[in-house]
């Protein structure tokens, strides 16, 4: 069967910043088979004009005048049930060690791009990975991140992994918006504001539960706190 991932990541200076403002990175990534992809973005155009809510859909751009296309889209991700996954990694920059990664940053950080995606491959399956085109980017990275994960998913095949402008992929855009979410709770924001605060509640109703590290079982949304010295 085929899969594609959408990913995004939050924070990625935090490796390299000398003053942090929070405690964690973050990278997500928004899985779903790929003969559902254009279901779902057919569904997502119809929230877009009930609610005439056009441009870019980002965790930043929501707002009181947008809380309801918002709410609707989490609805949406709810609705597929596990047909539409998530999955991100939490990883504490005061945990981080550089020189395990050659003194590295960008090393260490596509290292943890591994460590979201490797765990929810599964055998005998196809998989198109799809990252948020940053024009920083050692394009390098992607070719040899195919690599290693093809290396140790013998049984399965990943076919690709690109990066592509999130304006104008919506599944990118729908990773950020619940990325965000994520991440405002792994980093105990209190400065969001009531949309914001209103949104990330109204997941935790449909999810049952408050955002924050999950079991590895998990498969709808998937937290993954990676301890640094070991362990899950």
């Amino acid at each position: 069967m085929k899969f594609e991932v959408y990913c995004d990541e939050t924070l990625p200076d935090l490796f390299t910043s000398q003053h942090p403002q929070a405690r964690y990175l973050m990278i997500g990534s928004l899985w779903l088979p790929a003969d559902l992809r254009d279901t779902v973005k057919a569904r997502i155009a119809e929230l877009r004009d009930r609610h005439g809510v056009h441009g870019e859909m980002k965790w930043r751009k929501v707002s009181p005048a947008k809380l309801d296309f918002y709410t609707d889209l989490v609805d949406l991700f709810m609705s597929f049930g596990l047909d539409l996954r998530f999955r991100c990694i939490a990883v504490d920059h005061q945990a981080m060690n550089l020189r395990l990664h050659n003194g590295d940053a960008d090393l260490g950080f596509y290292k943890f791009y591994y460590q979201v995606l490797h765990h929810w491959i599964l055998d005998l399956n196809e998989y198109t990975v799809f990252c948020d085109l940053k024009r920083n980017r050692d394009r390098t990275r992607l070719a040899t991140l195919k690599r290693v994960l093809n290396n140790a998913n013998r049984s399965s095949r990943i076919l690709d992994v690109q990066s592509l402008p999130s304006p104008e992929v919506v599944l990118l855009q729908l990773c950020d918006v619940l990325l965000g979410a994520a991440s405002a709770r792994m980093n105990a924001r209190n400065d969001l504001g009531p949309a914001k605060e209103s949104l990330i509640a109204h997941l935790e109703s449909r999810l049952g539960r408050r955002l924050g590290p999950t079991h590895k079982s998990e498969e709808k949304f998937n937290i993954f706190r990676i301890h640094l010295g070991g362990g899950w």
